[in-house]
């Protein structure tokens, strides 16, 4: 399984429709942990992958009229080559070609590119909700 080590952002939230299914999938492909999260009046799971990066996925309120995530899956844009520049969160992982390999064996459908003049590789892809990811290698 591979672990991110490192993001963007300190702190991600996602609004879903099932987010079990969600926390199921970051906990399965990036290594995050369930954490003891507040309670309110909706469902909320709070994951986090280190002391500097949660992520709090927030059951999707029934009065929403937009749809699930930014490119889900009932988007027509489902491709990761057409991952629109700053529509993801990035994490970058030590372990590139075993996440690359773990995603190719979940059947995710992915996007490899290298960073001009930079021995950086960089795979994109969507969660189950059509939000964008992107992961790139940190072996420099």
């Amino acid at each position: 399984m591979a672990v991110a080590k490192g993001a963007c952002l300190n702190h991600i939230s996602r609004e879903s429709s099932d987010i079990r299914r969600l926390a199921n999938f970051y906990k399965d492909i990036f290594g995050f942990e369930e954490i003891e999260s507040p309670k309110f009046e909706f469902k909320v799971i709070w994951l986090k992958i280190s002391p500097d990066l949660a992520l709090h996925l927030i059951e999707r309120s029934p009065d929403t009229k937009l749809p699930e995530g930014p490119y889900s899956a009932s988007s027509p844009v489902l491709d990761p080559t057409h991952l629109p520049r700053g529509h993801h969160v990035c994490f970058s992982v030590s372990n590139f070609d075993s996440l690359v390999q773990s995603l190719k064996d979940k059947g995710i459908e992915t996007f490899q590119r290298s960073v001009p003049n930079r021995p950086i590789r960089q795979v994109f892809f969507f969660d189950p909700d059509g939000n964008g990811l992107e992961v790139a290698s940190r072996d420099e």
